[in-house]
């Protein structure tokens, strides 16, 4: 064979691997990408081997030691070589570009630059969180979200041996209600296969507030997905229609108000060197079920969409912030001033966007809060709250105390507004999973600690608790009236308590009267019809009862 056309069958090769590990990898053509420099290095790597080989075929000399006992060895040639030297000084000179960019970029010498990168905003708990509306308040943590959605998978017999349900489980605003939201995804390569000409049917939503599970189903199935393959597979889908944009590794799964399922793809900014201060700069919105994009700024992103920032970056955005206010070495080892979020999140519904939850604490670790901070994930907006208190763990474990006969354990709270007092709210949960409890814990004495089988129930007692200790501003009115003749009157067991929802004529609210408060056995003398008088705290549509008149 020719020497040309052996070189070209070289290159070629080299180029089909260079394709092959492109089209898996799929990093971004761009210098402040990672994967990229990998990818030059590895390239690189790979030619300087290919040649090292080539140069191998040549012929051998031998060792005079060697020589002895009939063995060979191959120099290779190499030492003088210009070509590979060449290569091996163009290595060393991309490792050396790609370790000392790491290096400007990093926070020992732009400390000032990382605190700078999040614009925080004191503001006055009573006036931006709001008393609390049920229907704004997610009473489920995603792996309670998960539970429902694989439990409603099992009952689709018509899809459950085709497909499985996805991890995402995005908590978004969804017509004015906290939802999760995650796609199906195939069960295996072989129900891929066999059902990829359709695409993934259907879409688990699940309301936060009711623990309402639906499966939609779509008149056209979804064809780009995480869980395709080839080039209908969603990452390199967007790689081949955007080859600079360096995409987040968390791409999130939301429906618009008319349920059409689409792809929030983050795209990052580095603002401080080579691979520093990463924040978001642009967002691809891709249709799920087309593959249709549309490239926004990230200043201009539609309204409904609530999820940009994940909750990760917005608190190692917000950590930077705190922990680099008097420069890096500080943070290691004076501290002083130094503060960071604690050790989780939650998600809370307001201005009808999503924002994550964390509280702030020392790092000294001394198991208290000065405040807490609020970050919209759609636009980065960031509130502080001087709130002092304990921190959620602290909280978490007073909750758990109150059952711990049952083993019942806490989700992370969020922070709620219960008579003007701030108030860790959380689900209290069974080995299996499943929410039995709710309790609510005061902020700054965290042993003040009301349980509930119901968020009505659990509500109510925390205002008589509050109520008994004297923190409730008198202006406050814990209790209402109510009176007329019973519409509706129906028994219900709740963890096994007697509990009688009533009804009212020309009233939309229904009364809930717990059967374990001995004031409220009267109402079994009651029937539609009568006329009846009730002393309740006020829930969002169900009231609870604490006296009949």
């Amino acid at each position: 064979m020719k020497k040309w056309i052996r070189n070209l069958m070289l290159v070629l090769g080299i180029l089909v691997a260079a394709f092959v590990y492109y089209y898996i990898s799929l990093p971004a053509i761009n210098i402040h990408s990672s994967g990229f420099w990998m990818f030059i290095i590895t390239i690189l790597l790979v030619v300087m081997a290919v040649y090292a080989v080539k140069k191998a075929g040549k012929g051998y000399v031998e060792s005079e030691v060697m020589a002895k006992f009939g063995i060979k060895f191959n120099t290779f040639g190499l030492k003088e070589s210009k070509v590979f030297k060449g290569l091996g000084i163009l290595l060393l000179g991309v490792v050396a570009v790609y370790l000392i960019g790491s290096i400007l970029s990093s926070p020992i010498i732009n400390a000032r630059k990382y605190q700078a990168l999040l614009t925080i905003e004191e503001r006055e708990f009573t006036a931006d969180i709001k008393e609390v509306d049920y229907r704004t308040i997610p009473l489920l943590d995603k792996e309670s979200a998960a539970l429902l959605g694989n439990r409603k998978m099992g009952s689709m017999v018509d899809m459950v041996s085709q497909f499985e349900v996805a991890g995402d489980y995005s908590q978004i605003n969804y017509q004015g209600v906290p939802v999760r939201v995650t796609p199906l995804s195939y069960a295996s390569p072989i129900k891929w296969l066999t059902n990829q000409s359709k695409g993934i049917p259907a879409y688990i939503l699940i309301d936060m507030t009711t623990q309402n599970t639906e499966c939609v189903k779509l008149e056209q199935g979804i064809k780009y997905s995480k869980s395709e393959y080839f080039n209908r597979n969603l990452y390199r889908h967007l790689r081949f229609r955007f080859p600079t944009y360096i995409f987040d590794s968390q791409i999130f799964f939301e429906i618009d108000e008319e349920g059409t399922p689409y792809w929030v793809c983050p795209v990052k900014k580095f603002n401080i060197g080579l691979f520093g201060g990463q924040t978001v700069g642009r967002v691809v919105l891709c249709n799920a079920v087309t593959g249709d994009c549309i490239d926004y700024a990230v200043e201009d992103v539609p309204q409904w969409i609530d999820k940009v920032y994940s909750a990760e970056l917005l608190m190692d955005l917000y950590d930077y912030s705190g922990l680099y206010k008097n420069g890096y070495f500080n943070s290691i080892l004076g501290q002083k001033d130094c503060l960071q979020s604690t050790n989780g999140y939650n998600y809370i519904a307001l201005e009808d966007d999503v924002w994550v939850y964390t509280g702030v604490t020392s790092v000294s670790g001394d198991q208290s809060n000065v405040g807490f901070v609020l970050m919209n994930q759609r636009t980065m907006e960031t509130r502080y709250y001087k709130v002092e208190g304990a921190i959620e763990d602290s909280a978490m474990s007073s909750a758990e105390g109150q059952v711990q006969n049952l083993g019942y354990r806490a989700t992370f709270p969020l922070l709620l507004n219960i008579a003007d007092e701030p108030t860790y709210f959380m689900a209290l949960k069974d080995a299996a999973g499943l929410v039995k409890k709710y309790a609510m814990v005061n902020v700054q004495k965290y042993q003040w600690v009301a349980i509930g089988d119901t968020v009505q129930e659990c509500e109510g007692n925390y205002t008589e608790l509050l109520n008994t200790n004297g923190i409730v501003s008198e202006n406050t009115e814990l209790y209402k009236e109510a009176s007329g003749k019973i519409d509706m009157i129906a028994p219900i067991v709740l963890e096994g308590t007697t509990h009688y929802y009533i009804g009212l004529e020309n009233n939309e609210d229904i009364f809930d009267l717990d059967m374990s408060n001995k004031e409220l056995i009267g109402i079994l003398k009651y029937q539609a019809g009568d006329r009846v008088k009730f002393i309740y705290t006020e829930g969002y549509g169900l009231h609870q009862v604490k006296s009949l008149e």
